[in-house]
This record gives C-alpha cells, sequence and structure tokens, in this order.
C-alpha cells in the first residue's frame, strides 16, 4: 500500500441528496382496540429490494418478509388482547400513565398499553437485531426477565421496543430513565429497570460521539485495566464504551493510523482534491446502521448510491439490455436452484462449494451458451465473489449466505468525504498507542500481559480485534495457546481479499448521474480484474474513480506492478469512452492497494468457507481464560460479518461482556457459561480435553481429573478408528455421466475421503491401567472392553449429554 495519510475534514465537497432516518412520531390515540394495520400500510413503502449490483448483491429480506415479522408480532399483541389476557368489560385508560389497567385481576398479569405505535416500534427494533416476538440469546443471558416467555416478555418487548424508538427520535441526547417514569405503569418498574440497563450497557442505546454521549467518558477511571489490540472499528467502539463504564484502556495499534481496514486517503495535485476511501467504503443498509446513527450525531448527509450500473463489454460498447437481463435471470435462477440442492443434501452440502452447484447447474440447464452470455454470466460471478471476498470455488453452498437474513435494510450510501471521518470522531481524545505490533498476549487467572518488542503491557483483561488474516497467520503467539474450538473455528472460516486502483482525474469525464458501472472480461480467470467501477465524484470531493479487484484477480494483482495496473485501467476506460467522442485524461495521482500483503490484515473480509458455519463466527467470538481474553473485529459477528457496522457492533458487544465478567470478578462470583449441546461444538470441546492426554496406547487414549490420583477416580477414554470411504470400481452410467461435474466430483471427493471416528466411554483410573495391559492390540483391548468390562462406547449421536460431563469434567 502507498505511504498512509490522514484524512481531511475540509475537503470541499459537493452536495448530495440527504437520507431521511425513520422516526417514530408519537400518537395521541390512547384507544386500545384501535386497529394497529395502518401502521403495517405505512411500512410497505420503506426499501428492502434484493440489490443488484451493490456491495452485499444477492438475496436480502423483502419488504413483504421483513414487514411479515412485524406483523406476527402485532397479530401476537392482538390475540393477547382478545384471549381473555385483558378483560374488556373492567379495562379502563388511566390518564397519568397511558396504559390499561384491569381493575379486577392482578395487573401483572396484563399487557400494557404504552401509545399506538407498536407495530413501528417493533420494526425499529427489528433493525437493531432484536426478534419481533422473542427474546435475544443476549437478553436470556442477562436474566432481563424472570420467566422466558408470557405476559412479563411480552411487556419487556414492548418496554424495550420504546426506550430503542424514543432514543431513536434524537440520537444526540443521553436518554435518561426518568423520562419513562410517567409512560411505564408503576408496577413494571422491575422491566422498566431491566430493559433500559440492559439497552445501555449493549450499546443499544446512548452510544456514539454526540457531546451529551462524549461527556460520560470518565476522566477517572474507577475500574479493571483493560488492553485492546487493534485501532479499527472494534477496537475504537469498544474503547470508548467501556471507558465511559469506568475503566482504564490502553489502545494499542501496530499502524500510525487508527481506523485498520477503514482508510480514508487525501490524494490531491494539480489543485485537485478527493478523499479516496482505500478500504471500507459503502454504508450497507441505514434503516439500523450504528454508523448511520453516528453520521447523523456528527450532522453528516449521506450519499445514497443509485442502483443505476451500465455494462461494458471487453471491446467497450454497451452490453444490450435484454441479454443482460436475460442473463441476470438466468444466474438468479441458478442461485435458487443451488439454494434448494442443499437442502436436500443435507449436511453433505457443507463440504460442496457455491462455484461448483453454479457451474454445474449452468452446463446442465444450458445457460450462457454463447460468448457474450458467458461474459455476463463471469461478471455476475465476479460481483458475488466481490460482495464474500472470496473464491466461488472455496465458498460454502450451505452457508456462504447465512447473514442473509439479519440484513438491516435501507438504501446503501456513501459518507462524503470518507469514512475516516467516523474513525476520526471515534479515536478523539481516545488513549491510542501507535506503532505497537502486538508479539504475544499471555492470559491467566492473574491478569494478562501483552508483549510488543520490549515492551510489556499489564492488565486485568485484553480484547483482541486484529483481522481473521492475522490470526490465521500465527503472528500473534497467544499463551496458554487457545482452545482448539477456537483454532479450528480460525482454520475454517475463509478470509478473502478484494483490491482496489484510486485514480484522481483533472476532470469528470464519465457520466455524472450514476456511481457504478461495469467492464466485462472474455477469460474466466481475470473476471474480477477492474470488472467495476465506483464514481466518487458527487462525494469525494474532487473528480475521483476508483476500479474493484475481485476473486482470482485480486490475488494476481499483489504481484502487478501499479504502473501496469494503472495501464490496464486506462485502457478500458478509453475502449468505453473514445468511441463515444470523449477523451480519458492521464491521471493526476493513482493509488493502488495491497490488502493481501499488509502485516496488519492479510486480506480484507471474512466468508464462510467450504467445511465452515456461521457457527464459526460465534466461536470466534467467546472469550477465553475465564473471562481475561477477548474477541472482537468483522469475523466475530454472526449476524453482519464482513461490514464495518458489524465490526463496531461487536466491539460494543464485548465492551458489555467484559464489565460483566469484570463486575463478577468484583463480587467474586464466577461466569458460568452453559456447555453447547451441539455436536460439533461437544467435539470440540472433547478435542480440547484430549489435545495433551494423560495416557496413549494403540488406538486409544485417556484423560482424568486433574486433582485426583485416586485409581477409583472416574476417567474418559478415547478410542480412535480409521474409516476409509473407498471409491467403488464400478461405476453407473449416471455417475459417468456426471463424472466431469464440478459438483458431483465434490460429492465423490466427499465420500471418498478417509474419515476418523471417536467414540467415547467412561471407566476407573484403575481400568484404564488393566486396559492397557491386555495384550493382542487394539482389537483384543476392544473385545476386553465390551466383554469383560460390559462398558458402551458413545458416538456422536450421545454427544449432547456426553459433553454435559465433559464440560465438568474439566472444570473438576
Amino acid at each position: 500500500m502507498t505511504t498512509e495519510q490522514n484524512s481531511s475534514n475540509s475537503i470541499p465537497l459537493q452536495t448530495s441528496p440527504q437520507i431521511n432516518f425513520p422516526t417514530s412520531q408519537p400518537n395521541t390515540n390512547l384507544n386500545p382496540n384501535s386497529n394497529l394495520n395502518p401502521y403495517l400500510n405505512s411500512l410497505i413503502s420503506i426499501p428492502f429490494p434484493k440489490k443488484r449490483r451493490k456491495v452485499r448483491l444477492t438475496r436480502k429480506l423483502s419488504t413483504l418478509t421483513f414487514n411479515n415479522q412485524v406483523f406476527q408480532q402485532q397479530q401476537h399483541y392482538s390475540s393477547s388482547l382478545s384471549n381473555g389476557s385483558i378483560n374488556s368489560n373492567n379495562e379502563h385508560v388511566t390518564n397519568s400513565s397511558n396504559y390499561i389497567m384491569n381493575s379486577v385481576t392482578d395487573v401483572s398479569e396484563e399487557i400494557i398499553f404504552i401509545n399506538k405505535e407498536a407495530t413501528s416500534e417493533a420494526l425499529i427494533a427489528l433493525t437493531s437485531g432484536f426478534p419481533a416476538d422473542s427474546l435475544t440469546d443476549e437478553e436470556i443471558e442477562a436474566g432481563v426477565v424472570s420467566v422466558v416467555g408470557g405476559i412479563e416478555q411480552v411487556n419487556y418487548i414492548l418496554i424495550r421496543n420504546h426506550i430503542l424508538t424514543k432514543w431513536r427520535e434524537n440520537v444526540n441526547n443521553w436518554l435518561t430513565k426518568d423520562v419513562f417514569y410517567d409512560i411505564i405503569p408503576g408496577h413494571c418498574g422491575t422491566l422498566l429497570n431491566s430493559a433500559y440497563n440492559f439497552l445501555v450497557s449493549h450499546g443499544y442505546v446512548n452510544f456514539g460521539v454526540a457531546p451529551a454521549i462524549k461527556e460520560k467518558i470518565l476522566i477517572e477511571s474507577t475500574k479493571a485495566n483493560v488492553i485492546v489490540i487493534g485501532a479499527g472499528l472494534a477496537g475504537l467502539a469498544a474503547a470508548r464504551q467501556l471507558m465511559s463504564f469506568g475503566f482504564k484502556v490502553i489502545v494499542l495499534e501496530g499502524r500510525k493510523r487508527a481506523g485498520g481496514r477503514v482508510y480514508t486517503k487525501k490524494m490531491e495535485g494539480a489543485n485537485k482534491t478527493a478523499a479516496a476511501d482505500l478500504g471500507g467504503s459503502v454504508l450497507t443498509g441505514t434503516l439500523g446502521n450504528p454508523l448511520g446513527i453516528m453520521a447523523r450525531q456528527l450532522s453528516y448527509q449521506l450519499h445514497k448510491v443509485r442502483d443505476k450500473c451500465p455494462l461494458y463489454r471487453p471491446d467497450g460498447s454497451s452490453v444490450d439490455p435484454d441479454v443482460d437481463l436475460k442473463v441476470e435471470a438466468a444466474f438468479n435462477r441458478l442461485l435458487d436452484n443451488a439454494s434448494k440442492i442443499r437442502q436436500l443434501m443435507g449436511e453433505v452440502s457443507v463440504d460442496v462449494s457455491l462455484g461448483a452447484a453454479l457451474e454445474t447447474f449452468r452446463e446442465v440447464y444450458g445457460e450462457a451458451v454463447n460468448s457474450e452470455e458467458m461474459n455476463l454470466f463471469n461478471w455476475h460471478l465476479a460481483n458475488l465473489e466481490y460482495a464474500n471476498a472470496g473464491l466461488l470455488s472455496k465458498l460454502s453452498l450451505a452457508f456462504w449466505d447465512q447473514d442473509d437474513p439479519y440484513d438491516m435494510g435501507g438504501d446503501h450510501c456513501f459518507l462524503p468525504g470518507g469514512n475516516g471521518r467516523l474513525v476520526q470522531a471515534l479515536a478523539e481524545n481516545l488513549p491510542i498507542s501507535y506503532e505497537k505490533t502486538v508479539q504475544t498476549i499471555r492470559y491467566g487467572s492473574d491478569g494478562v500481559q501483552v508483549v510488543t518488542g520490549s515492551q510489556i503491557y499489564e492488565g486485568d483483561m485484553v480484547l483482541c480485534t486484529v483481522p481473521l488474516g492475522v490470526l490465521k497467520s500465527g503472528s500473534v503467539k497467544f499463551i496458554p495457546e487457545l482452545p482448539q474450538r477456537k483454532l479450528d473455528g480460525i482454520k475454517r472460516l475463509g478470509f478473502g481479499l478484494l483490491n482496489k486502483v484510486a485514480m484522481l482525474f483533472p476532470h469528470v469525464f464519465w457520466s455524472t448521474d450514476l456511481e457504478t458501472f461495469g467492464h466485462l472480461c472474455d477469460e474466466s480467470s481475470r473476471r474480477g480484474e477492474f470488472f467495476l467501477f465506483y464514481s466518487y465524484a458527487s462525494v469525494a470531493g474532487g473528480p475521483l474513480l476508483i476500479a474493484l479487484v475481485a476473486g482470482e484477480a485480486a490475488h494476481k494483482f499483489e504481484s502487478m506492478p501499479p504502473t501496469d495496473a494503472v495501464a490496464r485501467v486506462l485502457q478500458i476506460l478509453r475502449g468505453i469512452y473514445e468511441p463515444q467522442g470523449i477523451d480519458v485524461p492521464e491521471p493526476i495521482q493513482t493509488v493502488c492497494t495491497r490488502w493481501g500483503s499488509d502485516p496488519f490484515s492479510l486480506g480484507s473480509y471474512s466468508n464462510v468457507a467450504v467445511g465452515a458455519s456461521g457457527d464459526d463466527y460465534d466461536i470466534l467470538a467467546e472469550n477465553v481464560g475465564d473471562g481475561r481474553l477477548f474477541f472482537a473485529g468483522e469475523a466475530t459477528n454472526r449476524r453482519y460479518p464482513a461490514t464495518m457496522h458489524g465490526a463496531f457492533l461487536s466491539g460494543l458487544r464485548e465492551a458489555a461482556s467484559m464489565a460483566h465478567h469484570a463486575n463478577a470478578r468484583a463480587m467474586q462470583k464466577r461466569v458460568e457459561r452453559s456447555p453447547s449441546k451441539d455436536a460439533q461444538s461437544c467435539a470440540a470441546l472433547l478435542a480440547d480435553l484430549f489435545r495433551e492426554p494423560d495416557l496413549e496406547f494403540g488406538s486409544f487414549s485417556a484423560i482424568y481429573p486433574r486433582r485426583s490420583s485416586d485409581l477409583k477416580s472416574t476417567a474418559i477414554l478415547r478410542i480412535t478408528f480409521s474409516v476409509p470411504r473407498k471409491k467403488s470400481s464400478e461405476g453407473t452410467k449416471t455417475d459417468l455421466q456426471h463424472s466431469n461435474k464440478l459438483l458431483f466430483q465434490q460429492l465423490q471427493s466427499h465420500f471418498n475421503q478417509q474419515q476418523q471416528l471417536h467414540v467415547y466411554t467412561l471407566l476407573s483410573r484403575q481400568q484404564v491401567l488393566e486396559l492397557r495391559e491386555v495384550r493382542g492390540g487394539d482389537e483384543m483391548r476392544l473385545h476386553y472392553l465390551s466383554e469383560k468390562l460390559g462398558v458402551k462406547l458413545v458416538g456422536r449421536e450421545r454427544f449432547g449429554s456426553f459433553c454435559r460431563f465433559s464440560y465438568c469434567f474439566r472444570q473438576s
């Protein structure tokens, strides 16, 4: 990458259309039996389109799907009102508190009425990541209600949604609890406290950089010392939140600047300047996006990225719109077919790539048969690789789009002047130490140590926000080593690459009524090379054009000389515009990114690779060392991976978790983590236990309780079987017919590969020692187990109950 410079906030900006954020207006009609359907009708106009040529282009929630969730919640409330939860003969409205009270029955068993905006407030909650009619796992763990389900939960959700909506009306304000005393009925005071405290502590309200919120950062810390590694959006969000909680924080950043993979570079020359976003650039969805909320706090207007995106052939001529629509429709059909077949394949689809499925279906259905259609089809594939920062041949067919249901919705936007303006606001007055490359993180029951060169930083807790690419490289050493479960998750998840060529020109020669245009390539291996251009002329302060490089081309681009890259881009642009009589000038300044070789990123953003799943994001997010070592970043956010807001939200999430663990330690309480019941999680737990077994012989290994040497104490015995799956020497006609299809090749590989099978049982320590002495090898030992000892071996189907014992065993 080029020499980094701080972005400037004084860049002259052209006027751009302002994005209006939805707010809920209070309604004075307090009739609880009024039909709420008019509010549903008003939601239909909120845009949730399937984005065609934007950052996350494929398979987004439709307006109907999204609003159905709200409608179901409204029906839930309405049915509760009509099934006897509130007796309509006895109810009356208390003007002083604006809620319905039954004068005969216990008021704690009634659904409260706050205002007529229950449905629109539920929509606000949905855009913040809350389910329409249930609690999140975090809320359940926090114990926000005494009993999950029932009237109390319904009332909590109504109160929670109302608090969220109230703060969204004025995000520059520090929302206090007393605002709701005259609105929420007195008997719901506990629920009000619960909802308010949860939303504040977890960063759903009262976050950001508004003056009233920045005032809450305590100058004198009163709590534990925290080390934050990385000054990207995750680290900055966590540091600011932790300081507002009263923690003493130090942020260690390897670069000379804050922002991480969000980097706005000031380009200038010949009296022209522009702010170029070389990393994260598009705010994907604005309805609940916390970065959009920050932009409001800073009075920054967002610029909607328009949908118009003309495509040009390799020779520079325009693509026939009819052919474009035909191929796009065919491409979407193939995605639909891929979605259907993964459901039929079940677990097997985990080991199959999306690319293999798409290519197989394209061949089977005869799509994109001529060269122009094939070039268009490859453009869509490149666009998909851009959205996922990964090769389609490595993306999981089963889970590549697992985050789509959580799409925030709304427009995709640019921030005029660059996203560095948000970084600058977040980093203001934070204790950041730059050019500190972390080599080692030590963690234990007495605290943490972070080693950077010759310096050692000590603290009570540490938050690691380094990108997944850095974790994969092993350049940061953890002592003790991370649990096998987390190491496996790091290995399984994908971390892809996207590069850019930013060019500042003397003037704008391209059309100003669009933000994007695409270029086709006639070579499949180069389909992602400068396939999409972004015009930033309306938001960067100058005539700036950025070309994207995705997929396989992004990796080759890392070693391409910058002069060759710029020459190729200019060749494409001149092929498009010179036949139209438009001269393409030489650029004033150019920058080529190299995110793959940047030692502080080693890639761009995460994806679900073949063999991985959304669970791996959760695994990366888990803290280790009894609440000493925590992790944040976009690759730890299952709902919003590969996004700037996903990184930001993960920082707020971990700040809440760190505060919770610190408070528990202060009260000398242990934070209990319930052992997972799913097979993959239990397998990882057992793999951790058997990483260093106490005894090994043949295919057998055993572990003993840490604190007992009693021969009668219980031991866990594991037996490992190798199960080769051999390919049949005789193939059916169908097998031979499809043998050249990528999908069938990957399926065949899945069933042919050698697999290991682990089975477990419980023995006494004495019995394990006796088993070791049995002569005749593993076969005789198995015979001894079944015939002499009469034990049962537990496999995958019994992992759930066995895992709970293993979890307790590890604690002993």
